[in-house]
């Protein structure tokens, strides 16, 4: 089993709606761009011609999920989420493994796949948690900006 990494919880809080929906379109731009990348290897290995069917969305369904991922076990933050200063991590403090990565993100197709209430849901919950941070044992919290050292 791969190390966890045990996250500092000094000053963290947990992370609002409007950050959470800020980084989400963030890492939207960068899964683009991705997807763009994998559509022209599909191009590529298909004679130049424009790769579809359910072969090449289970491609852009798998890379999608790797980047979140990957991410998510790594450093608890994908690059939306370190540009707003956000990390998802275990209910403990830990990092997610694959198995909570995967349960979050199908979770998260759900969340938003339902008019977006599953994210709608943190604001009526006492843990202000999503249907997602529910499912995998997760949540997002803010990671308080570091203090400046004085020379």
């Amino acid at each position: 089993m791969p190390r966890r990494v045990v996250f500092d919880q000094t000053g963290v809080t947990e992370a609002n709606l409007f950050k959470r929906l800020a980084a989400l379109v963030y890492d939207l731009l960068v899964v683009i761009a991705v997807l763009f990348f994998v559509g022209g290897i599909g191009v590529a290995l298909n004679g130049g011609e424009a790769a579809e069917g359910p072969l090449m969305q289970s491609a852009y369904f798998v890379v999608i999920f790797l980047f979140n991922g990957f991410f998510w076990t790594k450093s608890g933050q994908t690059i939306g989420m370190m540009a707003w200063r956000l990390r998802v991590q275990s209910l403990e403090g830990y990092s997610l493994t694959w198995s909570q990565a995967l349960k979050r993100w199908l979770a998260a197709i759900v969340s938003i796949a339902a008019a977006g209430f599953g994210y709608w849901w943190m604001l009526f919950s006492d843990e202000r948690l999503t249907w997602h941070d529910r499912f995998s044992s997760s949540r997002v919290v803010v990671i308080p900006k570091r203090k400046k050292e004085q020379s």
